[in-house]
């Protein structure tokens, strides 16, 4: 789970922790207990276009090597070896002592969520804020990539079992802050189920699947009026005064 957080609550408690450790950052209020703030020195650490593309790519298919990321971004595999060190220092990533032989060395996503503060509460034109925005981006163009990759290809790579499963859906609502909160909280729930049963014990003839759940309101949109105020104009038959 992604989510983003404002950042008073996590600033008060950050000098008490080591920013290496993601897991003892405090979490979110949205995913208490779930996700991880991560602490300046990491975000700023993951704040690069490839390091935040090997954390994707170790995030969606598991352990590899830097030869093997490298194989799959396209990159050398001294420059993944370079910046998955500097992401081992962040706390983002580690080595998977059960895998390779020799001077061989796979690396994994260290478990657990992770969330990045909300710009909001940053200074604009810090160096915080801008690592926000660009880690944003980053994985907000990996995640457009991945649907047009399945859309342009998927019909040649999967069977049916698994393009009649596969859906985007757009659902249009009109609902209060409250409301959209409480869906959000609904489908957190759900997803939840999932990765508790699946994310560390997959089942035999699983792949790897990714969930986008973009909940937002419309720029352009309009507030809904209470009627009952409208009602009340109608029947106003009180004489006006012009001014």
């Amino acid at each position: 789970m992604l989510a983003k957080i404002s950042l008073q609550r996590y600033l008060c408690n950050m000098a008490t922790t080591n920013p290496a450790d993601i897991t003892a950052q405090p979490s979110s209020s949205r995913h208490p207990g779930i996700d991880h703030v991560l602490p300046s020195a990491s975000l700023k650490s993951l704040a690069h276009p490839l390091r935040v593309r090997i954390y994707d790519e170790l995030s969606a298919y598991g352990p590899l090597t830097a030869s093997g990321l490298g194989e799959r971004l396209g990159e050398s595999s001294g420059s993944t070896s370079y910046h998955l060190r500097q992401l081992e220092g962040a706390g983002l990533v580690r080595e998977d002592t059960t895998r390779g032989k020799g001077r061989e060395r796979w690396w994994e996503r260290t478990p657990g969520s992770i969330a990045i503060p909300d710009a909001r509460s940053l200074p604009p034109g810090s160096a915080d804020r801008l690592a926000v925005k660009l880690v944003e981006d980053e994985w907000f163009r990996k995640r457009e990539q991945n649907f047009r990759e399945f859309l342009s290809e998927g019909e040649h790579v999967f069977d049916d079992a698994w393009l009649d499963v596969a859906t985007s859906d757009t659902i249009n609502l009109r609902l209060t802050p409250e409301q959209l909160s409480g869906l959000v909280a609904d489908i957190d729930a759900a997803i939840a189920k999932y990765v508790a049963a699946y994310k560390r014990t997959p089942s035999t003839g699983s792949r790897p699947v990714q969930l986008h759940v973009n909940a937002f309101p419309l720029v352009r949109g309009e507030v809904t009026e209470d009627p009952s105020k409208n009602d009340t104009q109608k029947n106003d038959t009180s004489p006006k005064e012009e001014r």
